[in-house]
């Protein structure tokens, strides 16, 4: 027996690894940028690093539970009106799974056959699948999504942070800008060697954002710092 293993399985769980871990990353590193712009002391950089890595944690975690969740409460929804549906009308919903297969050009006799035999396995499984797109692989996840996202973010974030702490206060521009641009240059590749997905683009795309952003962060932070002096 031939089993086909497709990276589309692990999408719901990579996309918030990789949501947090480069969300974590930029925003941290921008964060002690631009603190570190504005000639802060190397003890309110460190703090203002480990500051955003809590809160963004926190707010990742927060932000993916309630998006998710919302989700789920929608899949909930029409799954329990499709549970109705098929009590009331039942021969219907055949008819209903029947013309879906038509539409994907089987000949009607063996579109109604298809329909009666997976609705008497289970009716509620095939028209979440069929009708609703509603699959074990792409169904919303809460918890998972909100542990992916708040992980992968402390994970990124911890990186800048152990740079400014760590530098030199001379250094701290220079050497957290070529720490991230680095982490990010790989995680685009992990990124796209999970996802199966061509390397170069997940790269770029990656760091040429991210790279803006710090440049932002890192001219606010300057002429705040100036304009406070």
């Amino acid at each position: 027996m031939h089993r086909e293993l497709h990276s589309i399985g692990r999408v719901g769980w990579l996309r918030a690894a990789v949501l947090g871990a480069n969300d974590g990353i930029v925003s941290t590193a921008s964060l002690v940028l631009g603190v570190a712009s504005a000639q802060t002391s190397s003890s309110g950089v460190l703090l203002a690093g480990v500051a955003g890595l809590v809160a963004g944690a926190m707010s990742m975690a927060t932000g993916e539970y309630v998006s998710v969740s919302s989700q789920a409460d929608t899949e909930n929804a029409a799954l329990a009106q499709e549970k109705e549906e098929l009590a009331v009308n039942y021969e219907g919903e055949v008819q209903e799974l029947m013309s879906l297969y038509v539409k994907r050009g089987l000949e009607p006799s063996l579109a109604h056959q298809v329909a009666e035999q997976l609705m008497a396995h289970d009716a509620l499984d095939a028209h979440a699948r069929e009708e609703l797109g509603l699959t074990g692989t792409n169904s919303a996840r809460p918890l998972q999504a909100a542990l992916f996202s708040a992980v992968s973010f402390s994970a990124g974030a911890v990186l800048p942070v152990m740079v400014a702490w760590l530098t030199p206060a001379g250094f701290v521009l220079p050497f957290v800008i070529l720490s991230t641009l680095f982490s990010l240059a790989v995680l685009g590749y992990i990124s796209s060697i999970a996802g199966k997905a061509p390397a170069a683009m997940a790269i770029i795309r990656t760091t040429f954002w991210s790279a803006l952003a710090m440049a932002l962060s890192m001219g606010a932070g300057s002429l705040v710092g100036h304009a406070l002096a």
